[in-house]
């Protein structure tokens, strides 16, 4: 290579030793970042072994300052950096840093990092921040998170509700107390449609059959009611003047202090059963609630719901919702 000039010279030579230096200082960049993340996943690996009692909370709070890193390394190095981090990770903490995890970890920040509220606050596992992780609509997420908390749920039990698209079985008015944080009332978290355990198949069931699957798997249905449902009875037996007659089902609501009628029709809603759960509501209010608990409740849990009844029905604490067998 030839040069004009001593100084043509004396600035090529400069130039080469500006761009060894700057490689340098890019290698010690990603070192750098690599470093600070194999420390915090070695500290997150110890504290598991001797802290347990708090070892999720740690493993919630170093995700997410891992995850800052990798968003940032990748910004400066590409994609790839990814696989280059875990190929050394896995050698030097550990064969559970592969790519994919690296790449979850990354990505629960992002998701997280713009909330209004820190993941590191909540009291909610890295278990349970992977199922949220596909939730992409903040509403959705902000109420999962929150049915979480309140309620303890375990992973699977979230999972489920995720899976079973509990948020989308919400009606309107509920998510938008959600969204401006008003007062809940306890038919807010009645879905609609309500599912019914089927293990045999059916396709059409009478009304006696419907009860016996409900009956079976009690439980998940009063899931499906919402929160802190206990059962009294089935064809709850109460005697109105001469004859007896009997409730579908008798619930409680601790939270709300009150009893809830549940009247079961396997066809479209009709204005007779608005009638029927009107006289059954009457009787528990005038003959079992007490003076402190709230007026009763009743749901009708039918085939197919008639807005129309509903909408000229004047007792505001009778809800009208469908079934379906899954």
């Amino acid at each position: 290579m030839g040069f004009s000039s001593k100084n043509d010279y004396f600035f090529y030579i400069l130039g080469k030793f500006a761009l060894k230096r700057e490689n340098i200082r890019s290698r010690g960049d990603f070192l750098n970042y690599y470093d600070e993340i194999k420390n915090k996943l070695i500290d997150n690996e110890i504290y598991n072994r001797v802290k347990d009692y708090s070892k999720e909370r740690n493993k919630v709070i170093t995700y997410f300052e891992v995850g800052k890193l990798l968003d940032e390394a990748g910004k400066h190095y590409g994609e790839n950096i990814i696989k280059e981090y875990s190929l050394k990770l896995i050698n030097e903490v550990g064969k559970k840093f592969n790519e994919r995890t690296l790449r979850r970890i990354r990505q629960y920040y992002r998701v997280f990092c713009n909330k209004k509220w820190s993941p590191m606050a909540t009291k909610l596992s890295w278990s349970h921040y992977t199922e949220l992780l596909s939730i992409k609509d903040e509403r959705k997420l902000n109420y999962y998170i929150n049915i979480s908390i309140k309620n303890n749920l375990s992973k699977r039990q979230l999972r489920e509700k995720i899976k079973t698209n509990e948020y989308e079985r919400l009606d309107e008015e509920t998510k938008s107390k959600l969204i401006n944080n008003e007062e809940y009332y306890v038919t807010d978290f009645v879905k609609n449609p309500i599912l019914i355990k089927n293990n045999f198949g059916y396709k059409e069931i009478p009304e006696k059959v419907l009860k016996k699957l409900i009956l079976e798997n009690i439980e998940l249905f009063m899931n499906e009611l919402g929160n802190s449902f206990c059962f009294v009875g089935s064809e709850y037996k109460i005697k109105i003047g001469d004859r007896y007659n009997y409730i579908d089902l008798l619930l409680f609501n601790i939270e709300y202090n009150c009893y809830v009628v549940i009247e079961l029709k396997v066809t479209e809603l009709k204005k007779e059963h608005i009638g029927q759960i009107q006289v059954y509501m009457n009787y528990i209010d005038n003959n079992l609630k007490k003076i402190e608990q709230d007026k009763t409740i009743g749901i009708i849990i039918c085939k197919k719901e008639n807005n129309y009844i509903i909408e000229y029905c004047s007792d505001d604490r009778i809800i009208a919702r469908e079934y379906a067998l899954v």
